[in-house]
């Protein structure tokens, strides 16, 4: 056997004996999951998977580019039609939590495939039709709306990265995050020309006819998310996974798409349907059909079937599969506090950056708009190295996943304490720079490997906590700015410490899933 092949195995072994006793796994699922992930690892990394690198990175550029735009848009827009802006990110977060739920569970239902090209088709078309808003509500709506497409992006992609990609480059998950980091860069570099020559000087004279800036920024970005569509439907030719049919009873199917990428990629697989027909004789006996299922197999193959599947993620047996141990209830705990202060942080400091840049700059007398994007493009340019930074630290020795997390977490909450010293321009900037390039490598690293963290039979639960407490926190995020002096670096302040202690959580995290695959 292959040393991947050896390292595949490790942490799923592991985990399985831990929870063996626990409640509610279906052994068939579970033991097809495991032939196909074999059969993956066989093929190796190729021209399918470092394309579907690509097009799923479009993903996490959608997922942080949309979240600059609206502060990129906040002041025009406020200008313009003189509400509090904080209303705007309120209407995105709450589009945010409604994607993410939505689309994980719809993704077991229609299959990865639609799911995949249905969020960026929303985005696009939704966010297109909010650069024509003639009110804020209508702005504020829309926005909620194209976020349901933007939430999502991660669930669905990062969950068709890994069902395609072999064990020995899971990595790769944590390298995908440069294409976080090259949507705020172009995000920023767009809105620079845009917004700079044509928006408002001040909103007690802003006429829509002197503030299309914002407008041709939407079409613009809006735009973007159609083309990304277009290069996903069209042009890549996307196979459902293997795993998703493999759960709806249709293994040959199932075998037919790894053997597809295997020819795509110049190799060949040695998966056979019948290693798959032998899981149900093993452990079913054959016997007993359940609806949808042809073939005699033990689980319900219906949509149904997979709906049940996913709500049973939430069922108590998962939940409690995640506090199965006293070390794994730790770990999972610490976890949810992490994404949840993160959650909280991030929007509340990111989205009015820009904002707190031009009154800063103004104190220093350089508070125009053309300075304040042409810093948010430098800072942007900075976040490019920080995503692939991660992905090399997270492979050190004595490092790895947690040592990258808590030192990068760490270090971005003292550079939020620092840039509020900051008493000339040049030096704000240079520590928002310092704050950019660490949360970038914070961000790639805890995308990664929170889902490493916990269990298979349970991950589904366990992504569906963190992740919600992740986006329950960001509604908050406006809701705090809405009653918060932002003139002040107060909001930096409380950004800070949130990272400062998300930061000194990690180092208590009780696994370190380095040098192990995940299966």
């Amino acid at each position: 056997m292959k040393k991947a092949d050896v390292e595949a195995h490790a942490i799923g072994v592991e985990t399985h004996d831990i929870f063996d006793d626990a409640a509610g796994v279906d052994p068939v699922y579970q033991a097809k999951a495991k032939i196909l992930n074999d059969a993956f690892q066989e093929i190796g990394m190729g021209r399918y998977q470092w394309y579907l690198f690509i097009v799923a990175g479009f993903g996490w550029f959608s997922d942080n580019l949309w979240p600059i735009v609206t502060g990129l848009i906040l002041d025009p827009v406020v200008n313009e039609f003189g509400f509090q802006g904080p209303f705007l990110k309120l209407g995105q977060n709450i589009g945010l939590l409604v994607g993410a739920a939505f689309w994980g569970v719809a993704s077991d239902v229609w299959g990865r495939k639609w799911c995949f090209n249905l969020t960026l088709l929303i985005t696009g078309v939704f966010a297109i039709a909010a650069g024509a808003s003639p009110n804020a509500i209508a702005l504020c709506s829309l926005a909620a709306v194209w976020s349901v497409g933007v939430g999502g992006n991660l669930p669905v992609d990062s969950a068709v990265f890994l069902e395609f990609i072999p064990a020995s480059h899971q990595y790769l998950l944590t390298i995908l995050s440069i294409w976080w980091a090259f949507g705020q860069l172009v995000g920023s570099l767009v809105a620079w020309p845009l917004i700079a020559n044509f928006s408002c000087a001040s909103a007690s004279d802003c006429p829509r006819a002197s503030n299309q800036g914002w407008r041709y920024f939407l079409y613009t970005m809006g735009g973007l998310m159609m083309f990304f569509f277009v290069l996903r439907f069209f042009v890549f030719h996307m196979h459902e996974s293997p795993k998703f049919l493999m759960g709806r009873g249709r293994d040959a199917d199932a075998v037919a798409v790894v053997h597809a990428v295997a020819r795509y990629n110049g190799q060949a697989s040695g998966l056979t349907l019948e290693m798959l027909e032998e899981v149900d004789r093993r452990l079913d006996g054959g016997a007993g059909k359940t609806k949808g299922d042809e073939d005699g197999r033990g689980i319900d193959t219906s949509a149904r079937g997979a709906v049940m599947r996913k709500l049973a993620t939430f069922g108590g047996s998962h939940v409690k599969g995640l506090f199965a141990t006293k070390k794994l209830a730790y770990s999972t705990t610490l976890l949810i506090i992490v994404w949840a202060l993160i959650g909280l942080a991030f929007p509340l400091y990111n989205g009015f950056v820009t904002f707190f840049l031009a009154t800063r700059g103004a104190d220093f007398g350089d508070g125009s708009v053309y300075i304040t994007y042409r810093n948010q493009v430098i800072l942007s340019v900075i976040g490019v190295p920080g995503a692939l930074l991660a992905g090399y630290m997270v492979e050190l020795p004595y490092l790895g996943r947690k040592g990258t997390l808590a030192i990068s977490t760490i270090i971005t909450g003292v550079f939020l304490f620092a840039s509020t010293t900051a008493r000339t321009s040049n030096a704000l900037l240079g520590w928002n720079c310092g704050f950019t390039f660490t949360s970038n490598v914070m961000y790639g690293v805890l995308y990664a490997v929170s889902p490493e963290l916990f269990p298979t039979k349970d991950r589904g639960t366990g992504n569906a906590i963190v992740g919600s407490a992740n986006r329950v926190f960001g509604i908050m995020a406006p809701i705090i700015a809405l009653y918060a002096d932002l003139s002040t670096p107060v909001p930096i302040w409380v950004a800070g410490a949130l990272f400062l202690v998300s930061g000194l959580i990690c180092l208590l995290l009780p696994f370190e899933p380095r040098g192990k695959a995940s299966i």
